[in-house]
């Protein structure tokens, strides 16, 4: 080929086993084949916890999510799948296979290896096993859905929270009412927790341990919330089933997404101070280019906002093809201003080079470009991928 080597496609789906569970280490060895929910079901058998959670859990494996360095729903209290692992298995690009399988908390041997290739996209070397963090499970949860006024309302919230249950919140998901609507349009067999939605909610999940009366101090909070107008409804979950049924909601939205159709998707982050900001004008800004329904919805304690651009109910999205560019630089020139990130878990790819040249930092580019000419200088990982071209 012209651009590059000719391309091969590695799988390592086969590479699926778990090596070691050890529980009082809360250290896991699994290989990078592992799909992600068997991963979390090793974890539980040993009364632990692995928390990396995200709606493609049942699908995809522990390699990518590495690759990729993965988010999802529980970043607010345990970190992105790079805060989860301890250390990687990995073929390097000269065939060299580099065994840093710690288990150490602490390791100061170096340059960190392990963070080089988490998030890497698979441009540095191929993950084949990784040391996994694992946690004690909580005993139970509390988990609420909430009507709330608006973005700047989850903010309130969420501090109050965090103040009242420390580290007890695992996940603060801020949902606007178009997801729901989705729901409505395709995946009609989803209970939905409110007759008529509101046009903003927050679900709330803590992770209890232990201690006592948590749901009542909830109740307190959240009455005190009703009153001053910050919630204008809450639903706490009673069991297991109705938990189930709320997180449901959440995890189905992007499957509703994807069968509505979007003209583009943003995966982006800003500092959460300034979520409520970035909302009200990137909505201005999109109705100034074309008319559009946007779902905007994410881990708001995070600061991470999935912000996806529609066509109006009833129309084709590909007569919307000439607005892309307009909409995308728009949103991204938005984010860019207030100190965030074009892209927040879904990774560069091939697609987000043009942007990662726009927006990133030259110092750190040049920085990059060095490091893939090191370790690849044929250039045979995932070619094209994350490095901008010189």
């Amino acid at each position: 080929m012209d651009d590059g080597p000719v391309p091969v496609l590695l799988s390592l789906e086969r590479m699926n086993k778990v090596r070691d569970v050890d529980a009082e280490s809360n250290v896991m060895i699994a290989e990078a084949g592992v799909i992600l929910a068997d991963v979390q079901a090793s974890a539980k058998v040993a009364d632990r916890l692995f928390p990396l959670s995200l709606a493609s859990e049942g699908s995809c494996r522990i390699g990518g999510n590495l690759s990729t360095n993965a988010g999802g729903v529980q970043v607010l209290r345990y970190g992105n799948a790079r805060d989860l692992c301890l250390g990687l298995e990995a073929v390097l690009p000269d065939g060299s296979i580099w065994h840093g399988l710690s288990r150490l908390r602490k390791d100061n041997t170096g340059y960190d290896l392990r963070d080089l290739l988490i998030g890497a996209e698979g441009s540095l070397g191929i993950i084949t096993a990784a040391s996994l963090k694992l946690f004690p499970r909580p005993d139970r949860h509390v988990t609420a859905f909430l009507a709330i006024r608006d973005p700047a309302a989850a903010l309130e919230l969420l501090t109050q929270c965090q103040t009242a249950f420390g580290g007890m919140v695992s996940a603060f998901e801020l949902i606007h009412r178009q997801g729901l609507e989705f729901l409505t349009e395709v995946l009609p067999h989803i209970r939905q927790p409110f007759t008529d939605p509101p046009d903003w909610m927050v679900l709330l999940d803590l992770g209890v341990s232990g201690e006592k009366g948590v749901t009542a101090r909830l109740e307190g909070l959240l009455g005190v919330a009703l009153e001053t107008g910050i919630v204008k409804d809450a639903l706490i979950a009673q069991n297991e089933q109705q938990r189930a049924d709320f997180w449901a909601v959440r995890e189905t939205i992007p499957e509703a997404n994807r069968l509505v159709g979007a003209i583009y998707s943003h995966d982006i982050s800003v500092p959460v101070a300034r979520i409520p900001e970035f909302i009200r004008r990137a909505d201005a800004l999109v109705a100034g280019i074309t008319t559009a329904r946007i779902n905007c919805f994410g881990h708001v304690g995070d600061g991470n906002l999935h912000y996806n651009v529609y066509a109006p109910k009833g129309q084709d999205k590909r007569a919307f093809g000439d607005v892309i560019e307009a909409v995308k630089d728009a949103v991204y020139d938005l984010v860019h201003e207030l100190g965030g990130r074009f892209s927040a878990e879904h990774g560069i790819g091939r697609l987000k080079i043009p942007d990662l040249v726009k927006y990133g930092d030259p110092a750190k580019l040049a920085a990059m470009r060095s490091i893939k000419a090191a370790l690849d200088p044929n250039g045979i990982m995932n070619p094209g991928a994350v490095v901008p071209p010189v």
